[in-house]
């Protein structure tokens, strides 16, 4: 076949004009897709939930209960109901014009960006963003939509890391308190030799239990946002 020929034919077109051609929709789609482990951690609320729960399962006293799959599967659960307002936000205004040849790349990455940076910036304390803007050298602007994402971002994630282990030790002190008092009532009867751990771990869980527990944790990380 001559390739000269094909490529001259006006009926072999490659439509690149503002949305782009099918191809390089999924060519980005997938490029998207392979930074979405980075995004998870970086811009949403998966951070906050995770350590949380991590310091609640290591304050009972279970490494291993939940499992991993199932605390991951919790935080991805809370957070997919956290950010599914600014989810449908980014996709009515960016991704569907943007598929639907209406608006061309460059303008759906700045209109995605504005309800994500309404999210970080909700979140972030204001001591976060100076440390970064002090960092770079450059004067802070007198607007939050002209904050770029390169400070929201690490700003963000500090403040998240933060406020995730600020709650995470409120969680834990009344299980180590708990820890602490079987350790004292078995030395003061002489029981040293039974492991504190093997009477205070069915405690935990009972008052754990009986102030609902997990209902209180997962209310207060969703008043937390």
């Amino acid at each position: 076949m001559n390739l000269l020929a094909v490529a001259t034919d006006p009926a072999v077109q490659l439509t690149v004009a503002s949305g782009g051609s099918s191809a390089v929709k999924l060519f980005l789609l997938l490029t998207a897709l392979s930074f979405a482990s980075a995004a998870l951690v970086s811009i949403t609320s998966f951070t906050r939930v995770i350590i949380v729960l991590s310091f609640l399962r290591q304050g009972m006293g279970t490494p291993t209960v939940p499992p991993n799959q199932v605390l991951i599967g919790l935080a991805l659960a809370i957070s997919c109901f956290v950010m599914a307002p600014t989810a449908t936000r980014v996709y009515a205004g960016a991704l569907q014009p943007y598929f639907d040849d209406k608006i061309s790349p460059g303008e759906a990455m700045d209109r995605a960006s504005v309800p994500v940076r309404e999210f970080l910036l909700k979140q972030t304390r204001g001591e976060d963003l100076r440390l970064f803007y002090e960092a770079s050298g450059t004067a802070r602007p007198a607007k939050a939509d002209e904050i770029p994402l390169t400070i929201c971002v690490p700003a963000f994630m500090v403040s998240e890391l933060t406020t995730a282990f600020r709650m995470g030790l409120f969680v834990y002190l009344p299980l180590l308190f708990v820890d602490l008092l079987v350790s004292s009532v078995l030395m003061s009867l002489g029981m040293a030799m039974i492991p504190p751990a093997l009477v205070a771990l069915p405690l935990k869980i009972g008052i754990f239990l009986l102030a609902d527990g997990w209902h209180a944790i997962v209310s207060s990380l969703l008043r937390s946002f």
